[in-house]
């Protein structure tokens, strides 16, 4: 399957993150738990090279924990601060704070030798899009700040947030990169909500989902969806249509419907905590 979406838009949301990259002293990336690797986009680590740098790992209660104590590992070993965050709930978001000081130790102590003393640390929010940005804002900033939602491409233009004394953010849009060299990114992508299912075969997006699940987590779907027939994933598709009753008329399988119903139960959490990759050994 191979997925591919970058929006006009886009383009000028690289251009405007870009210009803004020189006024700040921080870049706070979210990334999704379930696909830590995946929803990095790459030019976000060619524009902030001379920045300080704090990942979020956000969503983490829809990701497996011991593959997020993973991911923490691994790029704390890459020389990232990392903090694993849900946005929605507020889990985790104390402790960027520390993760920030960290981060800017070295700018902070600039300042202090030249006496610049309570200068706020600007940090720019960035990540692709439906990663939950905005979200993050709001939660962090303990009011909406920004405008949010449940689809990709919310956020158009930046924006300031005074959060206190110490730290003013910047948002920004999710940017896409222009071509995923690796297939399975663009699948991961699509299988979390950050490519538009309007552009998707989400049919064969859904058996890549039951193929994964039943190779890496055996079981969950039966358990789920009371399915006997596991033998491949159009049968697990059927069995997920039999369930929940799924009919057209005349009785035959409504497939579509199944889909839409497999999916959004795997990006809301209701099937169970998984994460689509993990970290590759390094020799």
């Amino acid at each position: 399957m191979n997925v591919q979406w970058y929006p006009g838009h886009m383009t000028k949301a690289k251009r405007m993150m870009q210009e803004h990259i020189k006024l700040v002293d921080l870049i706070l990336e979210l990334v999704d738990a379930r696909v830590p690797f995946s929803s990095r986009n790459p030019d976000i680590d060619e524009m902030g090279r001379q920045k300080g740098r704090i990942i979020l790992l956000n969503k983490c209660d829809l990701a497996d924990e011991q593959k997020t104590a993973l991911w923490s590992s691994y790029f704390r070993g890459q020389g990232f601060q990392v903090v694993p965050i849900n946005s929605q709930r507020g889990t985790g978001l104390k402790a960027i704070h520390g993760a920030v000081q960290e981060a800017c130790r070295e700018k902070i102590e600039r300042d202090r030798k030249r006496g610049i003393l309570n200068r706020p640390v600007r940090a720019m929010v960035a990540g692709i899009p439906n990663v939950g940005k905005s979200t993050f804002i709001n939660s962090f900033a303990g009011k909406a700040c920004t405008k949010t939602g449940n689809k990709p491409g919310v956020t158009r233009g930046a924006q300031w947030v005074r959060l206190n004394k110490q730290v003013e953010l910047l948002d920004t849009p999710g940017i896409l990169w222009p071509r995923f060299e690796d297939p399975q990114v663009g699948v991961r992508l699509a299988l979390i909500g950050s490519v538009r299912d309007e552009v998707l075969n989400t049919e064969e997006l859904a058996l890549e989902l039951i193929r994964f699940l039943e190779g890496e987590y055996a079981g969950v779907l039966a358990q789920r969806y009371g399915i006997d027939n596991t033998e491949d994933a159009f049968g697990v598709l059927s069995g997920i249509a039999k369930n929940r009753g799924c009919l057209l008329k005349g009785g035959e399988l409504d497939r579509g419907k199944a889909v839409g119903i497999l999916l959004e139960e795997f990006r809301s959490g209701k099937i169970g905590k998984f994460t689509l990759e993990i970290p590759e050994k390094e020799d």
